[in-house]
């Protein structure tokens, strides 16, 4: 074996694991990054938990009164009827006569 063939398998063993560390701190950025924000988002999700509690209960009570007060408002509404969509009436016909064709 050629001493020279020796020494390039180690080189580019040295260039890939160089490559590898270099993508490796490309990406470690943006994911540390994506990870500290979850955990920001969590942390104030934490301390705001009684928050978001009342937030929701105040939510339901304003949907049941919306709700209450829809049904009270159909109840009190008259029975339906034609309505008049504004479009021309027929003149009046003679009969049951057929227009001509």
């Amino acid at each position: 074996m050629n001493p020279e063939t020796k020494s390039s398998g180690t080189s580019l063993l040295g260039v890939g694991a160089l490559a590898a560390l270099a993508c490796a701190a490309c990406c470690i950025g943006p994911i540390l990054a994506f990870l500290g924000g979850l955990g920001v988002l969590s942390a104030a999700g934490a301390l705001w938990i009684p928050a978001m509690a009342a937030i929701t209960v105040l939510a339901l009570a304003a949907m049941a009164w919306v709700l209450h007060r829809r049904r009270r408002a159909a109840a009190c509404a008259t029975a339906p009827g034609p309505v008049d969509l504004g479009l021309p009436t027929p003149p009046p016909s003679a009969g049951n006569a057929r227009l001509p064709q």
